[in-house]
């Protein structure tokens, strides 16, 4: 908490149901500033008062946003000092009175009256201003000059209902009349799912599942070989034979593969599920709830599961899916080494449908055709080096990328032109989006997805999936702060690759570290870290110049969010994928060459943030 005079006046933790206190000092001087962080998520408040109640959450985050001349909340905290007038009780009144009247609609459905959200007191136990916010999903994006509001509504039918917005703007528009407002269960029921799932985690492997035959080594299974009564009770009917999503049902196999897996790995054991969310409906009332889960070293990840309320009482189910295909705003910074000049912003979406392979490794399927929310079709192509489907590029070949850009541009502001213009490896839309187009993008897109077996007796499959939030723009991205090389890597990569490209003299593994194993990159305060690095580079065989007309392939290497290094094993990905080495399969082959490296974390609403590491040459 800051005071008028830029001076910290509280410094705490909330306990878990969100609750705070402070004895301020006597000097105390208002109007004052809150913020609060929770992962990568910061929201603030504020008040004209030197004390009393002072609440933190996505709706204050949008009353600061629209106090301050930019529309970045963060400014908040400097503006006081200058202009205290800015958040005056007031200004503050001015902007609350604003939105309640936007959100008039929503209230009514939900029987609850308008409040204070800054002052007003509540509990986080579903009702009154607690009820609002579960019903609600709020981003507050800026720019750089004002800042991209969004406030979307849950609705019992899953269509999309949302308030959109700038910082600048003089009204808010009002919240549909007629909207049907989902009835979000309570957080002690969503919190509920999230206990019964650290419970049944918290149990050794050989208490979980019967085949284990120790509590350290990883069991393999199917559903009916989950044991413990306390995770059989997650599950639909009790019965993890119930679940059945993206072509797993529950178990664990030789290669990992299978739904819920986890709970036959030994690893698995002590990780706490929490902060659980509630995200948007189904059609038929299923809800998808994003979670957060803290293994016993203290690394965290986030991801989803569809849940169905049964007599108040959550249970996990799966999407029915024949595949797994995701697609997930996809924002990148892509620093090139050795062209630093050419170094750029890429804002879009990535579609990860994985290169499924049949008994004898062949693809089983020979594209995908993606229709966006806005109507383009995007397809991808299976091929033998790429553990996912991927883009052809406009020569016809298959490209390292599942990434389609809707926009790119330079870091530098003064270099000429557009990443699209000599970036021949990426895959940009073919008239990139505007940053007001990029604004109205709905996060709640629909995608379709369509495969095409290589078996042309089968016949085609068709899913959707959905997004839960959308891609920066540029202008947006240019405000985030960003994982950044080591001076030491930096410089050892450069070293490393005077041609554009590094190539292996004998087989070896890729080691992202400095000498003696020393951290490879860094993370500022506030940003998520990244938890997988993948290499892309070329395998040697056919070559004619150092491995550079070898054919494509990537390999990817899961890490701890601790992790600031780590070493990547070659990954053959098919019978005809030549890059490991004959020898050793877990090691590159002589001659292979790499020219890119991609750290990668995905957050809580599923939106990958990418760091790339160029070692090819733009001219």
């Amino acid at each position: 908490m800051i005071d008028q005079r830029g001076v910290a006046v509280c410094a705490t933790t909330t306990d878990s149901l969100g609750r705070y206190a402070c004895s301020l000092p006597t000097d105390t001087k208002a109007p004052l500033v809150v913020k609060a962080t929770s992962d990568d998520a910061v929201y603030y408040s504020a008040i004209g008062t030197a004390g009393g109640t002072a609440n933190v959450s996505p709706l204050t985050t949008v009353v600061v946003s629209r106090l301050t001349p930019d529309g970045n909340p963060a400014s908040i905290e400097g503006l006081i000092q200058t202009s205290p007038n800015a958040a005056s009780a007031d200004a503050i009144s001015k902007q609350v009175s604003a939105l309640n009247t936007a959100l008039a609609p929503v209230l009514a459905a939900l029987g609850v009256p308008a409040s204070d959200f800054l002052t007003g007191t509540f509990a986080a136990d579903g009702s009154g201003q607690d009820k609002l916010l579960d019903t609600l999903n709020v981003t507050v994006r800026p720019d750089g000059s004002q800042a991209n509001i969004d406030i979307a509504i849950k609705t019992a039918d899953g269509s999309t209902a949302t308030l959109h917005f700038s910082s600048a703007d003089t009204a808010i528009p009002s919240a549909p009349s007629n909207v049907v407002v989902a009835a979000v269960p309570g957080p002690t029921v969503v919190a509920d799912l999230m206990a019964r799932f650290t419970s049944c985690y918290a149990m050794p492997l050989t208490q979980r599942v019967s085949t284990a035959a120790s509590d350290t080594k990883d069991a393999t299974g199917t559903a009916t070989d989950v044991s413990a009564a306390l995770c059989k009770a997650l599950f639909l009917n009790d019965d993890p034979s119930t679940f059945y999503s993206n072509g797993n049902y529950v178990g664990r196999n030789a290669s990992n593969a299978g739904a819920f897996a986890s709970l036959f790995r030994a690893g698995a054991t002590g990780v706490v599920w929490d902060a659980a969310n509630v995200e948007f409906f189904r059609a038929n009332g299923d809800m998808v709830l994003s979670y957060r889960s803290t293994d016993t070293k203290g690394n965290v990840a986030f991801d989803t599961l569809l849940a169905r309320n049964v007599s108040g009482v959550l249970k996990v189910v799966g999407n029915g899916n024949a595949y797994k295909a995701t697609v997930q705003p996809y924002e990148q910074f892509r620093e090139l080494v050795n062209t630093p000049a050419y170094s750029h912003y890429g804002s879009g979406y990535d579609i990860s449908i994985p290169n499924i392979t049949d008994s004898n490794g062949d693809p089983i399927f020979t594209k995908a055709v993606v229709t966006a929310p806005w109507g383009e079709a995007l397809t991808l192509y299976a091929s033998a080096g790429y553990s996912s489907l991927r883009f052809k590029l406009t020569d016809g070949t298959i490209s390292g990328t599942s990434a389609y850009r809707l926009q790119g541009g330079y870091d530098n502001t003064a270099t000429a032109g557009n990443p699209s213009d000599k970036e021949s490896g990426l895959v940009y839309a073919p008239t990139q989006m505007t940053d007001a187009q990029m604004a109205a993008l709905d996060n709640l897109g629909v995608w379709t997805i369509e495969f095409f077996h290589t078996d042309k007796a089968k016949s085609n499959v068709i899913q959707t999936t959905r997004t839960l939030t959308r891609p920066r723009s540029i202008k947006e991205l240019r405000q985030q702060a960003r994982v950044s090389l080591t001076s030491g890597m930096r410089s050892a990569l450069v070293g490393a690759s005077a041609k554009g490209y590094f190539t292996f003299s004998a087989p070896d593994w890729v080691d992202f570290s400095t000498d003696g194993g020393g951290a490879g990159w860094s993370v500022p305060d506030g940003v998520l870290p990244p938890t997988q690095l993948s290499v892309f580079g070329k395998a040697p065989f056919g070559s004619t110049t150092a491995g550079q007309s070898g054919a494509g392939f990537n390999d990817t290497a899961n890490m701890r969010s601790t992790a600031r290094s780590v070493v990547v094993y070659c990954s053959a990905q098919t019978q005809s994928d030549k890059h490991c080495d004959s020898t050793d399969t877990t090691k590159y082959a002589a001659n292979v060459t790499l020219n890119t490296f991609l750290l990668q974390s995905t957050n809580r609403k599923q939106s990958e943030s990418s760091y790339a590491v160029g070692l090819y040459k733009l001219q």
